[in-house]
């Protein structure tokens, strides 16, 4: 009798297992699993290489990869940690989990906090502290119109930043009415008056204002396995194979 060889599956540059990832995220094996095709979806979106780019990102947040986002290239900076200039897998998955709804509200304020401190300084100076005035009322980064339909910026730029933020909410204020914003938001989170916010008096502004975190929840990523059946049918791995 012959021998029955399996062609091995393909997969794009930068793919970790989902069983490790599954491990050291609040994602099950088969949400992992889900997710991969969801990436694979964004990778080959524009460039076709199976990696996010940022043209794809952008694409994904807001369906127009040309649009100039300030606080999307943030997230995408975020996302890209070993800023390489692409989202790999597993920078994507381990990304994502700080916004599902089971994972813990510590990792979520610390995303946050990461998100407004733009020059990366390890605190948030009052100049910054205007993306974070503004971010209760940005929408949910159409991740799920993304599911369901599969660098640092510089402090001249925050105010195109906020612009940007508040038409995305359509809300339109004048600069006077930001300043105020910025200017008693600042006051209420610098609670040592030394004119900036650490992530202390970061996490105590949080606990006092939570819809600052409304934004860091998205409760489509507890269902993504519905997006994507088949794998849910096809998983090599059982869930229930992964607990101790």
């Amino acid at each position: 009798m012959g021998c029955i060889s399996t062609k091995p599956t393909k997969h794009t540059p930068g793919y970790e297992d989902p069983k490790v990832l599954a491990a050291v995220t609040t994602f099950t094996v088969s949400e992992v699993e889900a997710l991969y095709e969801l990436y694979k979806k964004l990778g080959f979106l524009i460039i076709k290489d199976g990696l996010i780019h940022k043209e794809e990102f952008q694409l994904a947040l807001f369906r127009n990869s040309k649009k100039q986002n300030l606080f999307a290239d943030r997230v995408f900076d975020l996302f890209d940690v070993k800023h390489n200039g692409v989202i790999e897998f597993g920078e994507f998955v381990r990304s994502l989990s700080i916004f599902h709804p089971d994972a813990p509200e510590e990792d979520k304020i610390a995303f946050a906090f990461r998100l407004y401190d733009l020059r990366q300084t390890g605190y948030i100076e009052r100049d910054e502290v205007l993306s974070s005035s503004t971010e209760a009322s940005y929408r949910r980064l159409h991740w799920s119109n993304v599911i369901w339909s599969s660098s640092q910026a510089a402090p001249a730029y925050l105010k195109e930043m906020v612009l940007a933020l508040l038409n995305e909410s359509d809300l339109f204020l004048s600069d006077e009415v930001v300043e105020q914003i910025v200017d008693k938001t600042f006051s209420e989170a610098d609670s040592k008056g030394d004119g900036i916010i650490d992530l202390d008096e970061w996490k105590e502004f949080v606990k006092r204002n939570p819809s600052l975190l409304r934004n860091m929840t998205l409760p489509y990523l507890k269902d993504i396995t519905l997006a994507f059946p088949s794998f849910v049918m096809n998983s090599e791995v059982k869930d229930e194979d992964m607990t101790i």
